[in-house]
């Protein structure tokens, strides 16, 4: 699995002009299934990101959890971020899994995130989204998890 967790201050992602979720403060996590993955990585991976200490204690050194500053978190499927390019210019997607397995694992990661947090909101698998977000910081950090 592959994710990118970025830090912000809001974030929301629309479905034809209609929001469909929005957060305040917290985690735009953008995840990317790839076709080994299985339920115990997107178990893994919710894990992680509701322990990654990224958000400022009273020291303002990044020692805070999501779960700590109760932020939200906002997960949205982007199979973008298996992209290739060393074939050339114009990037392969086949390290994606393919539609039915990624709905599958992006279905489930919304269920593990929603059984153990307060503050989840979605993206729509497989739709066209735009999400608009504030970067705080900015921090982003790449997630990669293997079987």
């Amino acid at each position: 699995m592959i994710a990118i967790a970025q830090r912000v201050s809001r974030a929301s992602v629309r479905v034809g002009g209609t929001e469909i979720g929005a957060i305040g403060h917290g985690l735009l996590i953008l995840a990317c299934a790839e076709p080994d993955d299985t339920d115990a990585i997107a178990d893994k991976l919710i894990a992680k990101l509701l322990k990654l200490r990224v958000f400022a204690d009273g020291q303002g050194k990044m020692n805070r959890s999501v779960v700590d500053v109760q932020g939200g978190l906002l997960i949205v499927s982007q199979f973008t971020l298996a992209a290739d390019l060393s074939g050339g210019n114009r990037p392969s997607f086949t390290g994606a899994a393919g539609p039915e397995l990624g709905r599958a694992i992006y279905e489930r990661l919304l269920a593990t995130a929603r059984a153990a947090h307060p503050q989840v909101a979605a993206g729509e698998f497989g739709a066209d989204m735009q999400v608009e977000l504030v970067n705080d910081g900015p921090v982003t950090i790449p997630i990669t998890l293997r079987p």
